[in-house]
């Protein structure tokens, strides 16, 4: 169902990305290779490896065989590193692990146990599958959620020192890089898409400084605005851009803040972006205080779409898998603003 539910904001393959690593780790032919000869790419002697975390630190004393992830996109990383997760949460409520353009051959015909909704876990399924490590890195996972996890299985829960869903997707990926004994696979994944932004901003220098905003609207005369630090701002400023103080200051420490349309002031930017669908895209023009923003007045709005194409859900993920994508998508877009 579109839009997809908008707390804590959604992000999905690419073009240009590497070349899918081999699956595995995940189940039938995947899991007997890996048995017989380890996960691809491990690195001998990796372990044990220690990996500090929101709640503490976490000691893997081998390579992971079987991998649940719980972050709401958690699994890109694990599938772009060549493990197969056996287990997964569901975040737009229709199981897309088919779905996304980026992730859709890496899955191939074995997709994972979906184990819960959001941050919403059942430990039931999550026991059953027998996994040897879980990760949650995008993730609000409650303390006593990770008590129980780990009577189960050794946990890699949200990055110590972000706020949850706020930490950067090269810190997520040298976490989960690091948890799979898999370092050097992590750093080269992180630094061809750091590459990606340099010539993004090396082709546009004008748009360093440039200042933009990111919301959604879900009803008539209502938004979400994003918080400078959540994935869909941050893969903008890692263009160049960067967010007016004004919108800085409304959001404070939150991740998502709501706000009525007498807060369009909050969205004035050089770029606005909005996700969502064509209903929501319509409703909002058609909002007598939008239509007096000068945003609206100069066209220097964007709407991008959750689904077809899946630009909104790229954005949302914003993993190594899906900025690719995400970026093919969207300077385009932002190129024809003038």
């Amino acid at each position: 169902m579109w839009p997809p539910p908008r707390r804590p904001p959604p992000r999905a393959p690419p073009r240009g990305r590497p070349p899918p690593p081999p699956p595995a780790g995940g189940g039938g032919d995947d899991a007997d290779k890996a048995d017989k000869g380890g996960e691809p790419g491990a690195a001998a002697g990796a372990f044990p490896v220690t990996v500090e975390h929101k709640y503490g630190s976490t000691t893997i004393t081998a390579q992971p065989k079987k991998v649940v992830t719980l972050g709401l996109s958690d699994q890109d990383a694990v599938l772009a590193l060549g493990v197969k997760p056996v287990g997964a949460v569901d975040w737009f409520k229709e199981q897309p692990y088919g779905k996304w353009p980026w992730a859709k051959d890496l899955w191939g015909s074995t997709p994972p146990q979906v184990v819960g909704e959001r941050d919403e876990y059942n430990m039931e399924k999550i026991a059953a599958l027998k996994p040897d490590l879980i990760i949650a890195q995008y993730s609000g996972m409650k303390k006593e959620q990770y008590d129980t996890l780990s009577k189960i299985a050794k946990v890699v829960a949200q990055p110590k020192g972000a706020e949850d869903y706020q930490a950067t997707w090269q810190v997520m990926t040298k976490q989960i890089g690091k948890a799979l004994g898999k370092d050097a696979e992590s750093d080269k994944l992180v630094a061809g898409i750091d590459a990606r932004f340099k010539a993004v901003r090396d082709k546009h220098p004008e748009w360093k400084g440039k200042t933009v905003t990111v919301g959604e609207p879900y009803e008539p005369g209502k938004f979400s605005a994003f918080s400078p630090k959540d994935p869909k701002v941050i893969f903008l400023s890692e263009m160049g851009f960067t967010t007016p103080e004004a919108y800085r200051t409304a959001l404070g420490k939150e991740n998502v803040a709501d706000l009525s349309s007498e807060r369009l002031d909050v969205m004035e930017a050089d770029r606005t972006v909005w996700l969502g669908n064509s209903e929501t895209e319509a409703a909002m023009k058609a909002d007598p205080l939008y239509q007096k923003t000068k945003v609206y007045q100069e066209k220097r709005d964007l709407f991008l779409p959750y689904d077809n194409p899946d630009v909104g859900a790229a954005l949302s993920f914003n993993t190594v898998l899906s900025i690719p994508y995400a970026i093919d998508q969207v300077v385009p877009k932002l190129e024809a603003i003038k």
